[in-house]
């Protein structure tokens, strides 16, 4: 038995109430079993027993043996004055507390509840329960994806909130900063932000007429025109960011940084950093525009850019390719951004505004999103549960990366469920 197994246990009254009784032997019935306390001090705050006649209120301390009270120290500490009853497995010695009863719960729990839980711990599986999801209701499973994504966001929004507080609530930058950030697609992400936290937005703005302009501020700071060219159009850039740098007394990022190696040609940085001036070029208003989108359809068209003309029979400078292509940024691409940069800060943004609606419709967009294919959601589907969407993938990625590969079964819908049905025969 483990501590948090007795507070999971107490939490969701998965013991037997009937019969229960104190260390003195008086009928004890639980009225409200206390809300569970993450933080220090007693294990259940607020609670209410009846022990005998009596109604007590306040608050439940839970330990494995009973002698844990003195180990733990609890009996110098104040936080615990006013503990109502003392929740044990073991009763293992004299009462601790003066007039605080015990209550031994080990005879009281199901051996199936502590069986399932050995499971869990026990399976070598990278899913725990994954032979035993067929057994879950679909209601359980899609409103525990729905809490997932909620939590995903709020853990990445931390970060995000920082950011716009170093910017004084220039909601533009975050923007600016995200999307480069995405643009990077996982190899190049942080590369790609230190590139744009170098490279100021105002100064973007002010050449933003001129797309060769851009290209020289974008791939200057990269650290990408520090050689020698061949070509006509690189070295051009080379001699406008030089120029820029001084009066901007810009500091360019190190050109080492950026990773080519086992990338398809499309999504090699230079291609990135290509499609990234154009969408600053085209760009007007881009972050209202964005806010104020509803749908993937809207959102498209806003995305839907391609590389300058060099671009088009190049991947990287001073060597053409055969034939011409427009580069633009794929379907598979915008989608990416739309679940890791737009969806977001529309959440954000309405969250800062207490627009409690458009918080909702930010998580909604990504119903109409593809889900994603990686190795995590594979493993998924082979425990027959699929993906339908974005918001689903997202969630299901927060699953396993928050709980299954940390086997935090006790804090999992999913777990509460099986946990709560027996173990598995």
């Amino acid at each position: 038995m483990q501590e948090k197994l007795l507070q999971f246990i107490w939490r969701y009254s998965l013991y037997q109430p009937g019969d229960l009784s104190t260390d003195d032997g008086e009928t004890i019935t639980i009225i409200n079993s206390g809300r569970y306390n993450t933080n220090a001090g007693p294990d259940f705050l607020e609670a209410k027993v009846r022990v005998g006649n009596t109604v007590l209120a306040g608050h439940i301390e839970l330990h494995i043996n009973a002698s844990d009270w003195n180990k733990h120290g609890h009996q110098d500490d104040p936080a615990y004055q006013n503990i109502i009853l003392h929740v044990v497995y073991n009763n293992d010695t004299a009462r601790v507390v003066d007039n605080v009863p015990v209550l031994e719960l080990a005879k009281h729990i199901p051996a199936s509840i502590i069986e399932q839980h050995g499971n869990f711990i026990k399976a070598t599986a990278k899913i725990p329960c994954a032979t035993q999801l067929a057994t879950i209701k679909d209601i359980t499973k899609e409103s525990w994806l729905s809490r997932l994504l909620a939590e995903r966001w709020e853990e990445k929004l931390v970060t995000w909130k920082e950011l716009l507080a170093s910017s004084t609530d220039d909601w533009r930058n975050l923007l600016y900063w995200r999307m480069a950030y995405n643009f990077g697609f996982k190899v190049n992400s942080v590369p790609f932000q230190m590139l744009a936290q170098s490279l100021p937005l105002n100064i973007l703005a002010k050449h933003r007429e001129s797309l060769m302009q851009i290209e020289a501020l974008l791939f200057g700071q990269a650290g990408m025109l520090e050689e020698e060219f061949k070509d006509e159009y690189p070295n051009t850039l080379k001699k406008e960011y030089a120029y820029l740098r001084q009066k901007y007394k810009l500091q360019p990022i190190a050109g080492h940084l950026w990773k080519f190696l086992r990338l398809r040609p499309a999504n090699f940085p230079t291609i990135r950093i290509a499609q990234f001036a154009a969408l600053v070029h085209r760009s007007v208003h881009l972050f209202s525009q964005i806010v104020e989108t509803h749908t993937v359809k809207e959102i498209q068209p806003l995305l839907e850019v391609a590389v300058s003309a060099y671009w088009k029979d190049h991947f990287t400078f001073d060597e053409a390719q055969e034939g011409t292509t427009n580069k633009k940024l794929g379907n598979s691409s915008i989608e990416n951004i739309v679940i890791n940069t737009i969806a977001p800060i529309q959440f954000l943004y309405a969250s800062k505004h207490g627009n409690a609606q458009q918080q909702e419709r930010a998580l909604q967009l990504l119903d109409a999103v593809p889900a994603e294919d990686n190795n995590i959601l594979k493993m998924w589907k082979e425990s027959n549960w699929t993906a339908q969407n974005a918001a689903q993938s997202q969630s299901l990625l927060q699953l396993y990366n928050n709980y299954c590969a940390n086997k935090r079964c006790l804090d999992c819908a999913i777990g509460l469920s099986i946990i709560r049905s027996g173990p598995n025969k």
